[in-house]
């Protein structure tokens, strides 16, 4: 992972349209649909979406959009740039039918973050 954050800083040296937690994100989205799979498989845009969405409320919840644009994603086709950035410097790969149309206005950032958020109770443990 440290030579790919060196690439990951270089890119954003070189292209500051988007933060380094904005890529950093995408790894770990990645890597969290990835723990959810039951066999190891290449993964597709929307359902690499489908995990931003749920990581993203379990990490920022109703916050979620803001953190975003802060890092200047404002909809789901700035992930598709960060993964085919990711791509095209070797950090990801990609298969012959992978588009960055896949992550084409899949999702209003408000829509799934503020207006259909929903808290789910966790269990308390006893001490």
């Amino acid at each position: 992972m440290n030579n790919e954050l060196e690439k990951i800083k270089e890119i954003v040296a070189n292209n500051p349209g988007y933060h380094l937690d904005a890529y950093l994100f995408v790894l770990s989205a990645i890597n969290y649909v990835y723990m959810k799979l039951k066999k190891k498989r290449h993964i597709s845009g929307r359902e690499l979406l489908e995990g931003i969405r749920t990581f993203g409320s379990e990490l920022y919840g109703r916050l979620a959009p803001e953190v975003f644009q802060h890092w200047g994603v404002r909809e789901t086709i700035d992930f598709g740039k960060i993964v085919f950035t990711l791509v095209n410097h070797g950090i990801l790969s990609k298969q012959d039918g992978d588009s960055l149309e896949e992550f084409r206005d899949v999702y209003k950032f408000d829509d799934v973050f503020v207006r259909d958020y929903e808290v789910v109770p966790k269990k308390l443990t006893k001490l």
